[in-house]
């Protein structure tokens, strides 16, 4: 799926990932250039980004007939090339519509030619017209239009970016075995480091077939590790860290888009299913890159969509890192769900046997 939406624990439903264009020479050819290092928005923590948000509003709606117009009213009154990139990255976010109609053909072109990527690489080369015509005129696309929007308007201010391709991991795609290739965001170089950002799952979410615009500031500039919690680039480097491998990627639990923005990275329990035995405890813990209270923390399971809390014990927070205790009592099969306040920011399924 490219789109990561809102949990809530029922299932949120996600917009598919697709390998959309504007142009062969975009999308089928990307030029990597990378320097490895920890790179999160907590580097710009002095930069004030009220101008460039600022200059995304005044600009919205504007049209994409010309993109160094549009690059230059967006950012000539920006100092740094981080409040530039600001501006660029949220206007796109909140000018571009998810394309329900590009997501559901593209699906199916993809089943047709799973076993074929020959024949889908011819299909979508031709299909790359549509698309680009269907971003100028109407704002709509899929993850590698957002993805190409936000590389081409940075690159008009002078601002390396590069769109990178891999698996998104969401509740419908990429659950303990990596499927296709489905989803791409951005790395930007500022500073001489590369930042990761996604613009998608910045934009909003799909509910029943509707885009809702809903601006979500935690794909924005994100932790590395975070990021891989969701994002597996198919050029490895492109993680930003060495910690992550395939199976560790699908096995992990679950998290959220309020998982960015609570910034919570999960650490223990490593992988979404556990088994354990009856009385047994299950020590929970996470990393929080933001100031988050214990009285907000709880566990919580559904029995149908009735919400049941359950008792969470030793609780500590030191460091940044949160951590808290659970004892399973009686046999069975339990989705639990940490929450921050009223938001669900990772799954595990544990088996109690």
């Amino acid at each position: 799926m490219c789109r990561n939406g809102k949990s809530s624990c029922k299932k949120s439903l996600q917009i598919q990932e697709k390998q959309i264009g504007m142009s062969i020479r975009y999308f089928l050819i990307v030029v990597f250039i990378c320097t490895l290092s920890q790179a999160q928005i907590s580097d710009f923590k002095a930069v004030n980004f009220k101008q460039a948000d600022y200059n995304a509003k005044m600009n919205k709606g504007a049209s994409l007939d010309n993109l160094p117009l549009l690059a230059h009213k967006l950012t000539s009154n920006l100092p740094t090339d981080v409040e530039k990139f600001r501006a660029i990255y949220t206007w796109v976010c909140q000018n571009i519509t998810a394309d329900m109609n590009q997501q559901n053909k593209i699906f199916r072109k993809r089943k047709k030619y799973k076993n074929d990527s020959l024949g889908y690489i011819t299909w979508n080369n031709a299909y790359l017209k549509t698309t680009f015509k269907r971003l100028l005129e109407d704002k709509k696309t899929m993850c590698t239009g957002y993805a190409y929007l936000v590389k081409e308007l940075s690159f008009l201010v002078n601002i390396e970016c590069e769109i990178v391709n891999g698996y998104g991991r969401s509740v419908a795609s990429n659950i303990e075995a990596l499927d296709m290739a489905n989803h791409s965001w951005n790395a930007v170089k500022l500073n001489n480091k590369w930042y990761l950002s996604d613009a998608t799952w910045s934009s909003g979410y799909i509910i029943n077939s509707t885009f809702i615009e809903d601006y979500n500031d935690g794909y924005f500039l994100t932790d590395p590790i975070l990021f891989s919690k969701s994002h597996y680039p198919i050029e490895k480097k492109w993680l930003l860290n060495d910690a992550t491998s395939t199976r560790t990627f699908v096995a992990s639990p679950l998290i959220y888009g309020e998982t960015y923005e609570h910034k919570i990275i999960p650490m223990s329990p490593k992988e979404m299913n556990v088994e354990i035995g009856k009385n047994h405890e299950i020590h929970f813990s996470f990393k929080s890159l933001k100031t988050i209270s214990t009285d907000s923390i709880s566990l919580i399971k559904y029995i149908g969509i009735t919400e049941q809390p359950l008792e969470i014990y030793n609780i500590h927070h030191d460091d940044g890192i949160i951590s808290f205790t659970y004892k399973f009592k009686h046999k069975g099969h339990y989705d639990i769900h940490v929450r921050i306040n009223k938001d669900v920011v990772a799954t595990y399924v544990i088996k109690v046997s």
